[in-house]
């Protein structure tokens, strides 16, 4: 190979942060590399990094293989005595120019491979400034990186540092190179995204940032919201679902679960009836919302009364986008230390989880059918709708906005007639 090829695992911040990577690299003039871009939210994600790593150096038996990530950060270590491994950068030093041209030559020793700081020492985020980001119609802003919450289940923290923020103008700036670029819609990101502003001068908060973008670049026509902790939302963010019809009515929510008890030992600061309250309150001002949400099953110390709660409260809330985790030990979180369910019982928990999810996105999809959408065509041959249900729309360029008759679904995604481009 040449050139820089990059693998990305996980979130949709690492996605944005994948493209800063690749510029940074080839600034440096880095060649023939590829850089893997890691996950730890769960051991299969650090599984799935190992087994590219791998398969990566099988592929490429010359190419320059540099791992970084959350995974990375987390585990240095056991990714830096991987031999298909030749340097190893932490979260900070991914984004760094200086980092890709200080790299080590081949056959250095493994200690000389890590380029991994103390994550907690870092007080700022950078802006990051890019112009495309590769395969994607939607562009991706990072306007908030690492969590002030400690989660018991969650390793994020020590892998992303402390809840810093993106100055709003440095945000503006992007979404309007971006907007310039021909991206119809964008998207926020961050570690905890809610918590944005929290340590810049005046405390805006993200409801308030998505109303400054919105009104200092009318070219974007579509914003969103990677995913929020509800909370956390402020009126800024309520006046936008309400009155903002650029503002899309899709929310993803960090919900985890939906038992009281389990909540309060995985250390979450809403309660069920905070999350279906706000679920009420968004659904009374725009209607038309769908909600996401992860959801966790096989918590430690989950019984099957409290397992019940959690499937019934994706079945009230009415969740489309149910994204299950099987409860992962993440050694050096309390959650691994507490008594922990049978592996078969966890698994057979996240199947009856997502088999409930399948039957709410079937209702959704449901719900759509006969309705009058707008339509952003993706790269694949499908498009999203307003409130992030998949279409199938064959033949479509990239980038297209239509509007569309929902003409039927096939438990997937939706099918249309178009109406207007």
């Amino acid at each position: 190979m040449s050139g820089i090829d990059v693998i990305t695992f996980g979130c949709r911040l690492n996605t944005y942060e994948s493209e800063v990577m690749r510029g940074a690299a080839e600034k440096a003039g880095l060649n023939n590399a590829i850089l893997v871009n890691t996950c730890a939210v769960t051991g299969e994600a650090v599984r799935q990094a190992r087994q590219a790593i791998r398969r990566a150096r099988r592929e490429n038996p010359h190419a320059r293989i540099i791992v970084t990530g959350c995974a990375a950060q987390t585990e240095k270590q056991a990714f830096a005595d991987m031999p298909e491994v030749d340097a190893v950068l932490g979260n900070e030093e991914k984004l760094k120019t200086a980092s890709y041209r200080s790299l080590p030559d081949f056959g250095v020793s493994a200690e000389e491979k890590l380029r991994v700081n103390d994550i907690m020492s870092v007080r700022e985020t950078a802006p990051q400034m890019i112009r495309l980001i590769e395969g994607h119609v939607r562009a991706f802003i990072q306007v908030q990186n690492g969590c002030d919450h400690r989660c018991t289940f969650c390793i994020i923290p020590y892998g992303r540092g402390n809840s810093r923020s993106v100055p709003m103008g440095a945000v503006v700036d992007q979404a309007r190179k971006l907007a310039e670029g021909g991206y119809r819609e964008i998207v926020l990101t961050g570690v905890d995204a809610t918590s944005y502003g929290g340590d810049l001068p005046g405390t805006p908060t993200l409801g308030l940032l998505a109303k400054t973008l919105l009104k200092q670049v009318p070219e974007i026509l579509r914003l969103r919201l990677s995913s929020i902790d509800s909370i956390e939302a402020d009126g800024h963010l309520m006046d936008l679902i309400a009155d903002e019809p650029r503002f899309m009515p899709h929310l993803h929510l960090s919900l985890q679960h939906g038992d009281d008890m389990i909540l309060k030992r995985m250390k979450r600061r809403h309660s069920r009836a905070d999350a279906l309250r706000f679920i009420a309150d968004v659904r009374r001002l725009r209607p038309e919302t769908s909600f996401g949400a992860d959801m966790i099953a096989g918590f430690p110390t989950e019984t099957e009364e409290m397992f019940a709660n959690a499937m019934s409260l994706a079945e009230e809330a009415g969740i489309a986008h149910l994204h299950v985790f099987p409860y992962s030990p993440r050694e050096g979180t309390p959650a691994a230390r507490m008594p922990q369910l049978d592996r078969a019982l966890v698994k057979e928990r996240a199947a009856r989880l997502r088999a409930t999810g399948l039957r709410l996105q079937t209702t959704h999809l449901d719900s759509m059918v006969g309705t009058q959408q707008w339509l952003l065509v993706e790269n694949n041959g499908l498009a999203h709708t307003e409130n992030f249900t998949l279409v199938a729309v064959p033949g479509l360029a990239p980038r297209a906005i239509l509007q569309a008759t929902i003409t039927g679904h096939n438990g997937k995604h939706l099918t249309m007639q178009q109406t207007a481009a």
